[in-house]
């Protein structure tokens, strides 16, 4: 009897194995399945059996096959069969990447005839960018890579110059640690540390080895993904309890500290042999002794008796191999006298390293991609506060930011035929002048047009409606105007940055990122923190007044704009004008004679009447030039606020340069999976996209997978299912379409692959959390989710 068993008791099986493909004596493979007779079991078989790699020609892979005969407790006569297959991956290296072409934008407008245009734009403009944010990532790491490379640098020199400090060290066996704290964003740690790896691969030694805790269960574990790395080899450590399955590229390695050594010490003698020339070339990169650098990614995730094993080896060895640790730390660095005894951790030498904080490295990518002419594409209000939103809640991860920025470009390229206008003012002119007409009519449907269109006088409306010479002009002058909007707005926007980042409370926010939202999202003016941010300002003192000034002035000086040469002038007006007042003296002397006034006064009648007196004097006392001043300084900041900030959504032909649909950035980024679980299963159409199963209401379809059909029957049940009753259910679902005959040819007991095809179904219900066994009675299972989806 042939019985399907899970592929885990492939590892308990014995007796019987069979290699896809090649006919043997255990086993033959058939049209119709496999056939098994049972034989004896070799000597060399032990209790696994013969494996041997079988080609998979459908695939392109090697698949192993394996075939176990396992014998249950108590019944030496009852055999079952197992079977399994194992698909081995070729390397991501070998992996063919499939080339995008233009057809994927053709997909969803197919009388678009700007398709392919639109897809090299797109792609060009996210070369760019990409190109942008690893400049960024790259400066903003110069300076913790700098303090590494001089920290390996010298913990190295000391070894190499055998000083007296590092023979101190070496009788504590102290090895020299790196605590590079990196913080919560892990999803980030791989690209720093791969750029980390780089640098120090061309400044410091080519021994780098990065291990992670995943991949590092115990001791053994860890000396073979460092051997291996080092040595350049493979070994596969996924299967370590079955040692025909560990794979090495050279000869058979033995996992230790000394071989470790031995190694090393060849290494650096076959350097140190090779001819003066190759030895001045590697030493104007290396030294002639290298460090062997090791990095744990996570350090957190190691189980502490892994690290306190290797620590202790190493030290043990820290004379013959100048080794030295690198910790990633997500969380605090008390993490490693935490997980670290004192003991071990007096083993290491330990120097603390902070980067540069998420949030940092996230305003700088915005200031560098989003607040700037460089590049064309911009994003509405609520799209980045989604993103912003997804960082700050969810991941704190820059990398994912920036990938949800190449979504909404990919979006907005794919779904907007005009956005082959999204591109330099240059570039964007010359393709005006080629659109066909039915790009001229998508430029006539858009909104912003419409009420563009609705301001002009009517012989000016007819003609951009229907001469599409007209259109194309003033379509020319709508992007310069556009252009000159977004040089204006990003120079205007910095100047109430300085403003309002250092008033109380912060009512506009501290970021310009929370500025900028502000901005995007409605007239900033009429809101009330920005009146509250008035308020404030006009209560500045002359020393911060004069500085934010300065700062303004430099803005403008260095902006692209060209309508604020009259504004730098009024502002220089403004920090003349200040140097100037000599009022503030003047006032602290009056100042000074009421209060010698009120002090000769001991009578309480008379001090009452004094400082009534003196409060209407302050009531109708006229503004200072000082105070006049600040006020005609805000005033102005304000008209400038007025001019130039106006939202993008009032500008029109906006929708060419600007991602507003926020609806499906939330949709492929914030994920449902019980929303989508349930659609799946209710309606698989949705999904699959067959016809035959199109369904009406709650009517449940024969055709539908058998997960879709028992979902629907659970669906209409209490709280506890009946286990018989569900099958019988299913069974009528299942063959309804056999006609009336059904019910004559079926006997009392269910078919067993309609019982094996629900018991498969329930399966995975239970796998996917909708159902779970029952304590009260056996024969049911208990219902885990309610209410509509």
């Amino acid at each position: 009897m042939h019985l399907p068993v899970c592929a885990e008791e492939v590892r308990r099986g014995r007796g019987l194995s069979h290699c896809a493909g090649e006919g043997g004596k255990t086993g033959e493979a058939s049209a119709s399945g496999w056939s098994v007779s049972p034989t004896s079991r070799g000597p060399e078989r032990r209790s696994r059996g013969v494996r041997e790699p079988a080609r998979s020609a459908a695939a392109g892979r090697f698949v192993r096959y394996r075939w176990g005969l396992g014998r249950e407790r108590g019944d030496m006569s009852t055999c079952s069969v197992s079977k399994g297959c194992f698909v081995f991956k070729p390397s991501p290296k070998k992996r063919r990447v499939s080339q995008k072409t233009a057809y994927d934008f053709r997909e969803k407008n197919n009388d678009s005839e700007d398709s392919e245009l639109r897809f090299v734009t797109c792609q060009s403009l996210w070369n760019q960018i990409k190109s942008e944010t690893e400049q960024i990532q790259e400066d903003l790491n110069k300076q913790l890579f700098d303090n590494l490379v001089s920290f390996l640098r010298q913990s190295h020199s000391e070894f190499q110059e055998k000083t007296t400090e590092w023979t101190c060290r070496m009788k504590s066996r102290e090895i020299p640690t790196a605590a590079l704290v990196l913080g919560v964003n892990v999803t980030d740690h791989d690209l720093t540390f791969r750029s980390l790896s780089e640098v120090l691969q061309n400044n410091i030694t080519p021994y780098i080895a990065l291990l992670e805790a995943k991949d590092c269960p115990g001791i053994k574990n860890l000396m073979q993904k460092l051997m291996g790395q080092l040595m350049n080899c493979y070994i596969d450590t996924d299967s370590l309890e079955d040692e025909d399955y560990v794979q090495v590229s050279q000869n058979r390695i033995s996992c230790s500290m000394t071989s470790l050594i031995n190694w090393y010490e060849s290494v650096t003698k076959k350097t140190d042999s090779e001819t003066p020339s190759k030895k001045r070339t590697s030493s104007s990169r290396h030294w002639q002794s290298p460090p062997v650098v090791v990095i744990f990614k996570d350090m957190e995730s190691f189980t502490t008796k892994v690290l306190q094993d290797f620590i202790v080896i190493s030290s043990q060895h820290i004379r013959e191999l100048p080794l030295v640790l690198i910790f990633g730390i997500a969380t605090s660095p008390m993490i490693i006298h935490n997980l670290l005894p004192h003991s071990v951790s007096s083993l290491l030498c330990i120097e603390l390293f902070q980067s540069l904080s998420c949030k940092e490295h996230l305003s700088t990518v915005i200031d560098k991609l989003l607040l700037t002419t460089q590049f064309p594409f911009k994003l509405g209000g609520k799209v980045l506060q989604v993103l912003i939103n997804i960082f700050l809640y969810h991941d704190f991860s820059v990398q994912n930011f920036i990938k949800g920025f190449q979504l909404c470009i990919i979006e907005h390229f794919y779904s907007q035929p005009l956005s082959v206008l999204c591109c330099q003012l240059v570039d964007a002119k010359k393709r005006v002048n080629y659109l066909s007409h039915d790009q001229c009519e998508n430029i006539r449907r858009l909104p912003s047009f419409r009420r563009y269109v609705e301001g002009q006088v009517s012989e000016k409306q007819i003609a951009l409606l229907t001469a599409d010479s007209c259109l194309k002009e003033v379509t020319l002058k709508l992007l310069e105007d556009l252009h000159v909007y977004h040089e204006n707005y990003v120079s205007v926007l910095r100047c109430l940055h300085v403003f309002t980042s250092s008033l109380p409370k912060y009512p506009l926010g501290k970021q310009i990122r929370e500025l900028h939202c502000a901005c995007l999202e409605n007239q900033v003016w009429e809101t009330e923190e920005y009146e509250s941010s008035l308020q404030l300002a006009r209560m500045l003192n002359k020393s911060d007044l004069v500085t934010m000034l300065q700062q303004c002035v430099e803005i403008f000086v260095s902006s692209s704009g060209k309508e604020f040469d009259k504004t730098v002038e009024k502002l220089k007006d403004f920090l003349t004008q200040f140097q100037k007042l000599e009022e503030a003296f003047q006032e602290q002397d009056v100042s000074v004679s009421s209060q010698k006034e009120l002090q000769k006064k001991t009578d309480l009648y008379h001090l009452q009447k004094t400082l009534l007196e003196l409060k209407e004097s302050r009531r109708s006392k006229k503004l200072t030039k000082f105070e006049m001043l600040r006020f005609e300084v805000v005033d102005y900041i304000d008209s400038l606020v007025r001019n130039y900030l106006v939202p993008a959504d009032h500008k029109t032909l906006h929708e060419i340069v600007y991602f507003n649909t926020a609806s499906v950035l939330r949709e492929h980024l914030n994920a449902a999976p019980r929303i989508a679980l349930h659609t799946a299963l209710n309606n698989p159409y949705c999904y699959l996209k067959n016809q035959a199963l199109k369904s009406d209401g709650g009517s449940i379809s024969n055709k539908a997978p058998d997960i879709c059909i028992v979902y629907k029957l659970h669906l209409e049940c209490g709280r506890l299912i009946n286990l018989v009753d569900w099958l019988e259910a299913f069974s009528t679902v299942v063959t309804a379409a056999e006609g009336p005959n059904a019910d004559a040819a079926s006997s009392d007991q269910v078919d067993d692959i309609i019982q094996a095809r629900f018991i498969r179904a329930v399966s995975e219900l239970e796998l996917l959390g909708f159902i779970k066994p029952s304590k009260q009675k056996t024969d049911h299972v208990a219902r885990l989710t309610w209410g509509g989806c």
